[in-house]
């Protein structure tokens, strides 16, 4: 069998899909250096959630807006433990939900549920752009966060909008790999050992810096990202890169989801060109074909 990867060391700092993504990768011969960043637990802190549900259910809001299927997940999670899920379920039939990309999409549908508004873009700019021409005065909001963002621009526009926004927080961020195996990847990225380094989610970025500035690694982790491909699922881990001076070379075409990132690595690592992903400066490599980067 071809493996058109092979050679190639990749690596990943994805948590929950890490199997999934390694042995897609392994498939084609790539040699992976798992290195899980952030996991996911319920959040600790359960009494606004509880209360959230309970009004929820009693009194569906207009609009429920989700930004990740994490959250809905987990808030599933909670409602079924708490005798509420049926009555979750029934409300989120009942109020208009916006979707902030696929995932959240694709956790309505495992509830039996068919998405309403979705956002052409996975980002806040784009829940707000599919809201724009929505009549929202009036409208009790709710609206899913994730940890560490409490996305006071799209709470701000809900509420100039007339709206009240009902934000809940239903899961947490904690360190997946411990500090010793973070710096390990660090200096194996700062030693030129690494073909393609993938994130997919924000968090694993911020992740990565605060244990390369704790162990005096900032720079030379800085450094390192200029000088490695960098894959990025989607745009808000992009721009969270860029925010660090880090530019992205390979990410999927319009498809935010594993196999899409897998195919823009394999179509960047066998173009025949290996040289024109190493470095900051050079074309973003997609799915299908090559774009420059704004």
């Amino acid at each position: 069998m071809e493996q058109p990867l092979n050679g190639r060391r990749i690596a990943l700092a994805e948590t929950r899909e890490l199997d999934r993504l390694a042995a897609m990768l392994e498939a084609a011969g790539a040699q992976t250096l798992r290195c899980p960043l952030v996991a996911i637990r319920d959040t600790p802190d359960e009494a606004p959630v509880r209360d959230w549900l309970d009004r929820f259910v009693a009194a569906p809001p207009d609009d429920l807006i989700l930004l990740t299927g994490e959250g809905l997940r987990r808030l599933a999670g909670f409602a079924e433990r708490w005798g509420l899920r049926d009555g979750f379920v029934a409300a989120l039939g009942r109020s208009r939900t916006v979707t902030r990309g696929p995932k959240p999409a694709a956790a309505l549908r495992e509830l039996g549920l068919q998405p309403g508004l979705r956002a052409a873009e996975p980002t806040t700019d784009g829940v707000i752009a599919a809201l724009a021409e929505a009549e929202l005065r009036g409208h009790r909001v709710g609206v899913q966060l994730y940890p560490g963002n409490p996305n006071d621009k799209l709470l701000e526009f809900l509420r100039e909008e007339g709206a009240e926004p009902d934000p809940v927080v239903p899961y947490a961020y904690a360190s997946a790999a411990e500090d010793g195996r973070v710096v390990g990847l660090i200096d194996e990225l700062a030693a030129g050992r690494v073909d393609v380094v993938a994130f997919t989610s924000s968090p694993q970025v911020a992740r990565l810096y605060n244990v390369a500035a704790a162990s005096g690694r900032e720079a030379a982790l800085t450094e390192a990202l200029r000088r490695t491909a960098v894959a990025a699922i989607g745009p808000v881990v992009a721009a969270e890169l860029a925010r660090r001076g880090v530019r992205v070379s390979i990410a999927p075409d319009g498809a935010y989801f594993m196999k899409p990132l897998v195919t823009a690595m394999m179509a960047a690592l066998t173009d025949g060109n290996p040289s024109s992903i190493e470095g900051e400066g050079n074309e973003i490599r997609r799915g299908r074909g090559a774009a420059r980067l704004p």
